[in-house]
């Protein structure tokens, strides 16, 4: 899965900082606007996922494995173990390890030093198996797997779950094969509850009162790391600390992951901001694009064009469709326009949207050659984009949500360039 946005452009706002201050820009942080100050927390409390329906995540796995005949999925720390089990563990050179059999109770393998911190935080079973510094943790795994009568057959990992977990399973359990356990846990994943809908829901709406905020404060010359702080403090402020953004002003808007260049805004700007925020675990995805001023007509036709694309994607997502047709409904309104073809620029260079839930990305996308058919409670970004080099790029983004009668969108689109909100 590549790497979440927000991962990026964290990195390139320091990158884009560091050059800019090599350049002789602007080293210290603006003020925050008297606006963004006054924000007040976001009403209502978010509900979190609770264990019964957990506990219903790893029956619905369990049904998976049976279905694709695998006895046992092996999680490393991160995501996927958090969402089955609510544990969070760091990455570490130690194996710390979620064993979920097809049958039987569930198993932690855990280095023996970190036993009594493990017994703190794990879930759904008291049976924690340890391995010392000098012993073999695949083989703690092996024995887990003995006791639960899977001597033979496929063991599921992840396809995050680093090479030498799986390798290690391979070789102190030859007899079994190792494959990779998508088919559980993005069965799972990607079918959202109306719990987990409910706390999208929360993200997007939070995230649009924060991009709403910092918009206001747009001025000459700005950079995009004041720009950026400021939408970090509106985050803050409406309960969504963590929250963040993509910026990219003018020419710069038409890099799809941001540009380390430095910016300062000038009147006429494209301004592409693109980010969000976690609640209770949940994501946001959301971009809007405006111009400070006033726009052009060329800027007022791509960005017309590209809200036109945006929606085409959005009617097309209906269930049982395929993930490539609602690609395909956006991008033909962007070639036909005479941009591309395909995944040329100037065009759409990338996929439509991406699953999301838990993770900025995840299971499954909008794109060509995916023929995954829509299904109710699956989530998604919509957001294709006209990217033309040198002169600037538009994109808009919102995230839907498949249900029985068809897709339906977290947040309004935007209605005109110049009215980013609806």
């Amino acid at each position: 899965m590549p790497i979440c946005r927000r991962q990026f452009l964290q990195t390139s706002a320091l990158a884009a900082s560091a050059a800019y201050a090599q350049r002789g820009g602007r080293g210290q942080t603006a003020p925050v606007p008297e606006s963004i100050r006054a924000l007040q927390p976001f009403p209502g409390k978010a509900a979190p996922i609770m264990e019964q329906e957990r506990l219903g995540r790893i029956e619905k796995a369990r049904q998976l494995m049976a279905e694709n005949g695998i006895g046992a999925i092996v999680l490393e720390s991160g995501t996927s173990m958090t969402y089955f089990a609510n544990v969070r563990w760091g990455l570490s050179e130690r194996p710390f390890l979620l064993v979920i059999p097809q049958k039987g109770e569930l198993a932690y393998v855990c280095p023996g030093f970190e036993e009594e911190r493990a017994r703190e935080i794990t879930t759904f079973t008291k049976d924690i198996r340890v391995w010392e510094e000098d012993e073999d943790w695949g083989a703690t795994v092996h024995g887990i797997l003995k006791d639960r009568g899977i001597s033979t057959g496929k063991i599921g990992v992840e396809e995050r779950v680093r090479f030498f977990i799986a390798d290690g399973i391979a070789q102190t359990s030859p007899a079994t094969k190792v494959v990779l356990a998508t088919p559980v846990t993005a069965g799972c994943r990607m079918i959202k509850s109306p719990t987990e809908i409910a706390l999208m829901q929360r993200a997007n709406d939070i995230t649009i009162e924060a991009f709403r905020a910092a918009l206001g404060t747009l001025h000459e010359g700005m950079t995009p790391n004041e720009l950026r702080s400021n939408i970090s403090a509106a985050f803050t402020a409406l309960g969504g600390p963590g929250g963040s953004a993509l910026i990219g002003f003018g020419k710069y808007s038409a890099f799809p992951h941001g540009s380390i260049t430095p910016q300062q805004l000038k009147e006429g700007d494209i301004v592409l901001i693109d980010g969000g925020c976690n609640i209770e675990g949940y994501q946001s995805d959301i971009t809007r694009t405006t111009v400070f001023g006033r726009p052009t007509k060329r800027q007022s036709d791509v960005w017309n064009l590209e809200l036109r694309a945006q929606t085409a994607a959005f009617k097309a997502a209906q269930v049982d469709a395929t993930c490539e047709s609602v690609d395909a409904a956006a991008r033909k309104v962007i070639t036909d326009a005479g941009f591309g073809p395909g995944y040329k620029v100037p065009g759409l260079p990338h996929r439509t949207g991406h699953g999301i839930g838990m993770d900025g990305h995840e299971w499954t996308n909008f794109v060509r050659g995916n023929r995954t058919r829509l299904a109710p409670g699956m989530c998604f970004s919509d957001e294709p984009m006209i990217a033309i080099y040198g002169e600037f790029g538009i994109r808009l983004e919102d995230c839907l949500y498949i249900t029985d009668s068809g897709p339906k969108l977290f947040t309004q689109q935007s209605p005109t360039i110049d009215r980013p909100f609806g």
